[in-house]
């Protein structure tokens, strides 16, 4: 076992190899406090056939031994990845799947498992550091390596790798993963920070990967396998510029039509015309020709925008497309609006629910609940294709979760708003950054649906061509430009600052001034959004949707929770049986009403309020006799407050049987005589009528009746 290590902020990072899998072409233990995280690299013999694309999958296992809990649910063992673990895998595969070769073809398997969890430390950093440290030590062609930390903003200060109780007070939570030499991969969420805050926190992060990465160069140069060797494919340059020439004058043409399809349908048909004609005379190297268009069409793409500075769609680099907003879109959604932007469009529906209807987490970290969700769908026809729909996968989990994190620093807080809030993000036509689009169509469904956000939310795409020292930035990037382009950056905030971030980078070395040029345009392309969105609607609307539930908000002494709940929880259902209202209560006594109508809602106030209220003695109350007893009554003064009338306080009279006062059912004033130390309460009926002037005669009507002779036996 070999063991390689370094100090990150104090907290000592291990790698460990050469005990564990040694199966795997590369697995590396990572440590941090008492996080464990066991990362492995394999890969196949042999390249997969038929593919365009680089096959790789990374898995991210989260076992919940970690944290020393069992799995809910009936099976009690770990299923299907959770939302969190989906997205962990995506920043693991983020910055490492630019850096292997483009023809490699061979399937590499990367496999975080997640074996001990200390939440000071989370294991995030450690699955995508660990995954490059696998990679580098193995025969897999890999030009890494790759580092990543977390970072945080405490007191106006940059923290790398946070404690929770930092992060608490922090207001960025930023992962960051790169290279020696550039950043790679960004994924932010943010309470509207500065741009220059978010680069110079960006900076403090790079300066603790280059040390990561340093410590991962020693192990491959002590432990690393020579790289595998793998088939290359070589382009004869008389056909590449034999078929480069043919194309010159048709992929120029066709990358100026504005409509994505029917451009796309003219680069198809030039695509299938130059295979058909170039196959006759070089029938063994369709798959060198179908390269040698892809990489010509990238050409002329990039040269159009470095040279012309003019995109397919005829707009100048900072140009935004055309913006449209509806809001009240659908009529029986609590919220709802479309949001179109070019060629993308996104639906959006707010609803409102319970607290009870909050989401329950089952995972590693120390959330639990969860009363904000942003869900986002990708139906293949969105971009005129067919294909199954079988739940989301990690790409409609990435988008949304992008968005939930954009919107979240400006939702209300539970006691402003109690509700559970959903967003559903429906994309319709796809062209460039439906995530953003979603971001912008859930800000306006908010303000429609009445919640008490304070300001609006906006995002843009931007992208970038770069070659050499000569780049563009783009504002707003479509499809094409996204695929062929060396950067997707997400921007999100509100007029004060940055809500949420998210950066790809396909190329190296990018700049403190590019970042910084990148992230100002950004904000202008978004605010630019914002005020056609506020064109619109720029407030919340001041009353809920009629079909939203209504939510009534209480505070009662916690002593008082169980004589609202009752024995068994009859109490709490019999209200909810007679009201049809839902009641929540939490530790601390506040207490919430959830109801369809405001009549419903008042009515289950009244009677928790009657539960909740105090019994005083010495006070007059009307009581309904609940039962009887020979030694007296029970009576009902108020709702689940049960009294005693003793038999002798019934009438000023000497009463034989307590029947001949009082039946099940009747209504009658009492008195609190007093309330013991075991809570019983005592009542008298008569003091009751001394004391409102209706004193019955001296002789209850039961005794002017004379009894009859008793029989001789």
């Amino acid at each position: 076992m070999h063991e390689f290590s370094l100090e990150i902020q104090g907290k000592p990072l291990t790698f460990q190899t050469g005990e564990l899998a040694k199966q795997a072409n590369g697995a590396v233990l990572l440590r941090q406090g008492d996080t464990v995280v066991l990362v492995t690299a394999t890969v196949s013999d042999e390249p997969r056939e038929g593919v365009d694309f680089f096959p790789l999958t990374v898995d991210y296992e989260e076992r919940l031994y970690a944290v020393g809990r069992i799995p809910g649910g009936f099976i009690k063992r770990e299923g299907r990845p959770t939302e969190k673990a989906t997205l962990a895998a995506r920043l693991t595969d983020r910055p490492i799947r630019p850096l292997f070769p483009k023809e490699f073809k061979n399937s590499v398997h990367i496999v975080s498992t997640v074996l001990s969890v200390d939440q000071d430390c989370p294991p995030e950093p450690l699955s995508i550091t660990g995954a490059s440290a696998a990679l580098s030590i193995s025969k897999i062609p890999f030009d890494g390596p790759v580092g990543a930390v977390q970072v945080g903003l405490v007191d106006d200060k940059p923290v790398i790798n946070p404690t929770v109780k930092q992060m608490e007070d922090s207001y960025l939570n930023l992962m960051v993963a790169g290279t020696e030499e550039a950043i790679m991969m960004v994924e932010a969420g943010a309470n509207e920070i500065s741009e220059e805050k978010m680069i110079e926190c960006l900076e403090k992060g790079h300066e603790e990967i280059k040390r990561i990465c340093r410590v991962q160069k020693e192990m491959q140069e002590k432990l690393g396998e020579p790289s595998m060797d793998f088939p290359r494919s070589e382009i004869p340059e008389n056909i590449q510029e034999e078929v480069k020439e043919e194309l010159s004058v048709s992929l120029n043409q066709a990358l100026r039509i504005h409509d994505k399809k029917t451009r796309e349908e003219r680069l198809n048909s030039i695509k299938s015309d130059l295979i058909e004609k170039f196959l006759e005379k070089y029938p063994e190297y369709e798959n060198i020709l179908k390269a040698i268009f892809e990489s010509t069409l990238r050409e002329n793409l990039r040269t159009m925008i470095l040279e012309e500075k003019l995109r397919t769609d005829g707009r100048s680099p900072e140009e935004i497309r055309e913006v449209s907003c509806k809001v009240g879109f659908l009529p029986r959604t609590h919220g709802s609006s479309l949001f179109v932007r070019g060629q993308t469009q996104v639906l959006n529906v707010c609803t409102l629910g319970a607290l009870r209807e909050v989401q329950v987490l089952d995972g590693l970290g120390i959330e639990e609940f969860k009363r904000f969700m942003h869900h986002y769908n990708f139906p293949p026809y969105s971009v005129g294709e067919s294909g199954f729909m079988r739940g989301p996968g990690r790409r409609e989990i990435g988008h949304g979760a992008l968005a939930e994190r954009a919107l979240e620093p400006l939702m209300p807080n539970n006691e402003e708003f109690p509700y559970t809030v959903r967003l559903v993000s429906e994309v319709l036509e796809s062209n460039g950054s439906t995530s953003m689009a979603s971001v912008c169509a859930s800000s306006l469904s908010l303000m429609e649906a009445g919640i008490p956000i304070p300001k609006s939310v906006s995002g843009i795409a931007m992208g970038m061509v770069k070659e050499g020292d000569n780049y563009v930035i783009l504002s707003d990037i479509q499809g094409i430009e996204d695929f062929l382009g060396d950067m997707d950056f997400k921007v999100a905030g509100s007029r004060d600052g940055i809500t949420a971030l998210q950066m790809d980078i396909k190329v190296k070395g990018l700049s403190r001034e590019i970042l910084a040029e990148a992230l100002s345009q950004a904000k202008k392309g978004y605010l630019h959004i914002m005020e056609i969105m506020e064109e619109t609607i720029s407030q919340p609307n001041p009353n809920l949707s009629p079909y939203a539930p209504r939510i009534i908000t209480m505070q009662i002494d916690p002593e008082k929770i169980r004589d609202v709940i009752g024995p068994g929880g009859r109490m709490i259902n019999k209200i909810t049986a007679d009201t049809g209202a839902d009641i929540d209560i939490e530790p601390d006594g506040k207490l919430f009403i959830a109801s369809p109508d405001e009549e419903s809602g008042e009515k289950a106030k009244e009677i928790v309020e009657n539960l909740t209220k105090e019994v005083e003695p010495g006070k007059v109350y009307l009581a309904k006799v609940t039962r009887v007893e020979k030694y007296g009554a029970f009576a009902e003064v108020m709702p689940g407050k049960e009294g005693l009338i003793h038999i002798s306080h019934l009438d000023h009279h000497h009463v034989g049987k307590t029947e001949d006062v009082v039946n099940v059912g009747d209504e009658v004033m009492v008195k609190v005589l007093e309330i013991d130390d075991r809570g019983r309460i005592n009542l008298s009926r008569k003091e009751a009528m001394e004391k409102t002037n209706n004193s019955p005669p001296d002789k209850s009507p039961s005794q002017d009746k004379r009894r009859p002779p008793r029989k001789k036996t």
